[in-house]
């Protein structure tokens, strides 16, 4: 039985050692030493991942489940942990907090402080120790004594590395011959890698095509005759949601297809609707007809994956795209241009925004389509907004940012009540230097303190990179950053030169142009997000 310490140990290492080789020859070592039992375990948590999922862990269940103490010995074994997770996840009914919360603190309990962090970090989601489905495919193939490319090819089909790291561990380059590419079975899709701006992209991709990035739902639709699934990134079945995507790839003259693309609702001119108002019609299964008729959903395909009986992952992109385009309609392919120069590069993705895009993907076009990799042959550029916010508070930091002041919680000035009001959080953009200075500063100035947070007097401004705003009743002005990301401090400016919330409330209605839901908010369906 292998200790939860040598996955704590190996997660550590993974994260400190710089190499790439080094790092998958960390994660091998461990895979080696599982039992058949242990293996999906152990790479679920070395990805950070639950294999049951996090139902019915949140922020308050793990605060109050904090013991006092921690082991001194290691004891617990990857079994004992996944027994004791999968009875909190199915812990329900009256007096279930409480019941949740005994379990959790037992398991806390008889860990060591490094497992207690390891352990805390990997319920919230925050473990990021570099393990990532690039890395663990080549560790389990390093471990099997097999070819990455298979390990590769297998984890596409099955979606993802950890569905198929048993079989190939335990059964070889045999083992993951069953796994073949088959109809209504989605395959884990390829994601991009960001970029500055166009001169970066097309610097680093010598054969490039240029396409539209849509702010919508990333799609995976498979045809077999009359028959057409739609799927989330993360293979979730939304045919029901969908009956517009149905209907239109239903039509196409090939009996059998996988094609790639985004769903996104449009307004008359073809200006998108607002991200979340896209989420909440694509997610909602309930009053579908009545809802295409306000909302009705388009879809724009970026590539194919097979038509009929011809797999195409492991041709170029420029075959893809003439396969795509002979079965495809016109309007119903993403726009791009094929043969992109910089000043064309540039040009289309001035145009995209005007229309009021998302950015573009610059794509190489001798690229094979790499199923659940996040690939430097995809590059993705971003409009980027920037704020002058004031940090409000602070939440102290997990694992390798313990004992920091890390997760900023960010205000923008309010002319009429001279206060501050709440955008959000981020943790992103921080060296260790900053993370240093930033938890002294912080610290100086603490005005109060909650569970896990530090409240600050609000003098020091930041200066925020985002991508966008969403309505959000979660904050008092409704609205909230999204994929913010410190630039640095302003040491400049003080808290009167911070950006009001109404310049806030300006780019929000710029990028808006108008959502059909007066009431906005967000119902959830953000945590759909597939691009």
């Amino acid at each position: 039985m292998t200790l939860l310490a040598e996955v704590v140990d190996t997660s550590a290492r993974v994260g400190e050692i710089p190499g790439r080789l080094a790092k998958i020859a960390q994660i091998a070592a461990l895979l080696a030493k599982l039992a058949p039992a242990e293996i999906d375990l152990g790479v679920a948590y070395l990805a950070g991942e639950l294999p049951q999922g996090r139902k019915g862990i949140g922020y308050a269940l793990i605060r109050d489940s904090q013991p006092a103490r921690a082991a001194e010995t290691p004891s617990l074994t990857l079994g004992e942990v996944n027994e004791s997770l999968v009875a909190v996840g199915a812990t329900s009914g009256s007096g279930s907090v409480a019941s949740r919360r005994r379990l959790l603190g037992e398991l806390l309990s008889r860990a060591t402080a490094a497992e207690q962090s390891f352990l805390v970090r990997l319920l919230v989601g925050e473990l990021r120790q570099g393990a990532l489905e690039g890395l663990m495919i080549e560790a389990v193939a390093r471990a099997a004594g097999i070819d990455a490319a298979q390990v590769r090819r297998a984890a596409m089909v099955a979606g993802g590395v950890a569905a198929i790291a048993k079989a190939a561990l335990t059964g070889g380059a045999t083992a993951l011959q069953a796994y073949a590419m088959v109809l209504f079975q989605p395959l884990a899709p390829m994601l991009a890698q960001p970029a500055e701006d166009i001169d970066d992209a097309m610097a680093r991709i010598e054969s490039a095509s240029v396409e539209w990035k849509l702010d919508g739902a990333r799609v995976q639709v498979h045809k077999h005759g009359g028959d057409v699934r739609i799927y989330t990134r993360t293979g979730k079945d939304v045919t029901r949601a969908a009956p517009e995507i149905v209907e239109s790839v239903r039509a196409m003259p090939a009996d059998a297809l996988i094609l790639d693309g985004e769903a996104i609702v449009l307004h008359a001119d073809g200006s998108p609707y607002p991200f979340q108002d896209t989420m909440r019609r694509f997610g909602r299964a309930l009053d579908v007809e009545r809802m295409r008729v306000s909302m009705p959903l388009s879809v724009y395909f970026f590539d194919c994956l097979r038509v009929d009986a011809e797999d195409l992952v492991a041709l170029p992109a420029r075959e893809r795209l003439a396969r795509m385009s002979a079965v495809v309609p016109a309007a119903l392919c993403i726009p791009r241009i094929a043969h992109a120069d910089l000043r064309a590069a540039q040009a289309f993705y001035d145009d995209a925004m005007r229309r009021q895009h998302e950015g573009v993907m610059v794509k190489s076009t001798d690229a094979l389509y790499e199923p659940g990799s996040r690939s430097a042959a995809w590059l993705k550029v971003k409009r980027v907004h920037t704020l002058d916010l004031v940090v409000l508070a602070a939440e102290w930091g997990h694992g390798r940012r313990h004992g920091w002041l890390s997760n900023l919680h960010l205000g923008a000035r309010d002319p009429a009540s001279g206060g501050f009001v709440m955008l959000g959080k981020t943790f992103k953009g921080m060296t260790d230097a900053l993370l240093e200075w930033q938890t002294k500063a912080l610290l100086e100035r603490e005005s109060g303190r909650g569970a896990g947070v530090v409240e600050v007097r609000p003098d020091l401004v930041v200066e925020i990179t985002f991508n966008d705003l969403q309505a959000s009743p979660r904050y008092p002005g409704g609205l909230a950053l999204r994929f913010a990301r410190v630039k640095g401090y302003r040491s400049d400016k003080r808290a009167e030169d911070a950006d009001t919330i109404d310049t806030v409330r300006a780019i929000f209605a710029a990028q808006s142009k108008g959502s059909p839901d007066e009431n906005g908010g967000d119902d959830g369906t953000a945590a759909v997000r597939e691009s």
